[in-house]
């Protein structure tokens, strides 16, 4: 933070139509608290619900977690840009976010990956599944991700703190993003830009290679089964998680794999801006559409809820 002469940046946001911010404003306002709703209801249900207090819903509660915190770290800020007009972010704030934002992503993909080791444990190994997934070993997972995550993201970080901004200080983003930091800064941005990609590329890569091998034996495990009623059951448990891994790592590969393309930004504006929105809102409606459990505890839970309010 030293020797720097700008002290606050200009996010220049998707657009400056007035009539295209009012529908991004609205359409904004109601996937955030989708996705607030949605994924508190699924971590207190994970707390009631005495169903839900298996090891598959113990990393789906975190990772409900970990979704308000992403999108909550990015969408409010943008959302009072466009109410009030005001599009200045102090460079302490912009740091902030950059941090959460991206910790919470790294985060999550270390967690999609213990979470498919999950569902390889459960179809795999079924009667060694209750020892295997003991509290304590869900425990070091969920520790062990938030450690990954630290590791990966402190090393770019400290370059980027590192950064002087001299000449301009307008984001071409709707929120404070690594790529366009980069972009207007004064300093030689070559060992972070590289720093970045490198991150990136391994956690891809290391989370990617597990989730991959999970389902891998857990295909080949399926199809060994007699009937066709028990391969529906086992594809039926893992289906919502490959849902989300796809959206996760398909969006992600997206962006990662072309980072200075001028051409796209817009495009990739509005695919960053999707994974804040979109993707937290529709985690919930995949997991319990999909899932008899977690829709039989939330209809328990209107119910104890109705007899309360009655008495």
């Amino acid at each position: 933070m030293r020797n720097r002469t700008i002290t606050t940046f200009i996010l220049l946001g998707l657009t400056d139509d007035p009539e295209l911010q009012v529908l991004i404003f609205i359409f904004l306002f109601l996937t955030y608290t989708l996705s607030v709703t949605g994924n508190l209801t699924i971590i207190t249900l994970t707390f009631v619900d005495s169903h839900l207090k298996t090891p598959m819903y113990f990393f789906l509660k975190n990772y409900s977690f970990l979704e308000i915190s992403l999108t909550t770290a990015c969408v409010p800020r943008y959302l009072y840009s466009i109410a009030t007009g005001d599009k200045v972010i102090t460079y302490n704030a912009c740091f902030i976010q950059v941090f959460f934002t991206d910790l919470c992503g790294v985060i999550e993909f270390f967690l999609l990956a213990a979470m498919s080791y999950d569902r390889y444990v459960a179809i795999c190994k079924p009667l060694h599944y209750v020892t295997i997934m003991s509290s304590r070993v869900c425990g070091i997972l969920i520790s062990s991700c938030w450690m990954a995550g630290l590791c990966v993201l402190i090393p770019p970080l400290s370059l980027g703190l590192n950064l002087k901004f001299c000449d301009s200080n307008r984001l071409d983003h709707f929120g404070c993003d690594a790529f366009p930091l980069v972009k207007i800064s004064c300093s030689d941005t070559w060992p972070m830009e590289q720093t970045v990609i490198i991150c990136a590329v391994l956690t891809l890569n290391m989370t990617l290679t597990c989730v991959v091998l999970s389902y891998a034996y857990i295909i080949k495990t399926i199809f060994r089964f007699p009937s066709v009623q028990q391969r529906k059951k086992a594809f039926s448990t893992c289906s919502s998680h490959m849902i989300v891994v796809s959206i996760t790592y398909g969006t992600c590969i997206f962006i990662y794999m072309n980072p200075t393309a001028k051409g796209e930004v817009t495009i990739k504006k509005v695919v960053s801006l999707l994974i804040f929105s979109v993707s937290p809102t529709l985690n919930p409606f995949i997991y319990t559409l999909r899932n008899n459990q977690v829709k039989k505890a939330f209809k328990d839970s209107i119910k104890r809820i109705a007899l309360l309010s009655t008495k």
